[in-house]
């Protein structure tokens, strides 16, 4: 099924990596053999990670990837050495009502910028987000304090609250922030963060048309960029929001479908 594709976009948790692998995994051979099979015919590959510079720089690295990818859900794009190509930092304003809010009903915060990564507590869901991008998770009850101008911010309740935290900041707030949800963590960003963004720029810059780009992603944190792609798909194991806006579902399981899917670009 040959195709016009000159850019590739690839998460990677849930994607390169079948899901519940250890934080430390890479991707097998038969990725790092697709992925070098689509550069030597020209095509470009870029990840689009959800995780922070470190963690995704570590699989590029493992993948032979030279080219700039896109981090923490698009809120930043790096090249390879971790200089920052582009980056939207949140109001800050809107950051420190968004920790008051938090703190006033109990909840755990995490403030992150390109770099560094503060929690007011230890949770589960901040140690494996600090894992997989390869950075140190620094205790901090005042974060806001820190001189770090924050790119985003996590809101970790519990999964029987994490849905009303998000419709009170989707009223507050409306098109102010963007937000995403993952089980017991609420996201907020700047309003122009999202993969599909991030991926739209980075074919701009590189002279690429929206349909000649792939995209494939397994989460609700990549509908944007498979909404956006010219072609896009999910594995058989992606969410429901996923596979609703991914323009094809993947047959076979996990990441072997994957690689066929890029083998089939070829």
């Amino acid at each position: 099924m040959k195709q016009a594709v000159k850019l590739v976009a690839l998460d990677i948790d849930g994607t390169l990596l079948a899901p519940g692998v250890p934080h430390d995994a890479l991707p097998d051979q038969s990725v790092v053999s697709a992925v070098a099979a689509l550069q030597a015919s020209g095509i470009v590959v870029i990840l689009a990670s959800g995780r922070m510079y470190p963690g995704t720089a570590s699989v590029a690295a493992h993948l032979g990837i030279k080219e700039p990818f896109i981090c923490q859900q698009g809120a930043s794009i790096h090249e390879p050495d971790g200089n920052l190509r582009q980056g939207f930092s949140m109001d800050q304003d809107i950051a420190l009502e968004l920790y008051e809010y938090a703190t006033a009903k109990g909840y755990s915060v995490s403030w992150f910028d390109h770099e560094r990564y503060l929690v007011t507590n230890e949770t589960p869901a901040a140690e494996f987000f600090a894992a997989v991008s390869g950075v140190e998770m620094e205790i901090e009850s005042k974060p806001h304090e820190s001189g770090i101008r924050a790119t985003g911010i996590d809101i970790v309740s519990n999964e029987k609250v994490s849905s009303d935290v998000h419709r009170t900041l989707k009223t507050r707030y409306g098109n102010r922030v963007a937000l995403m949800d993952f089980k017991t963590v609420t996201a907020a960003h700047n309003p122009e963060v999202s993969k599909g963004n991030a991926l739209s720029m980075t074919a701009a810059e590189l002279g690429i048309s929206q349909t000649e780009v792939l995209a494939i992603g397994d989460g609700i944190n990549d509908i944007s960029m498979l909404s956006w792609a010219g072609y896009s798909a999910t594995p058989s194991h992606g969410d429901t929001f996923a596979k609703y806006h991914a323009k094809e579902i993947l047959k076979g399981e996990g990441v072997r479908s994957v690689t066929d899917r890029l083998l089939a670009v070829l």
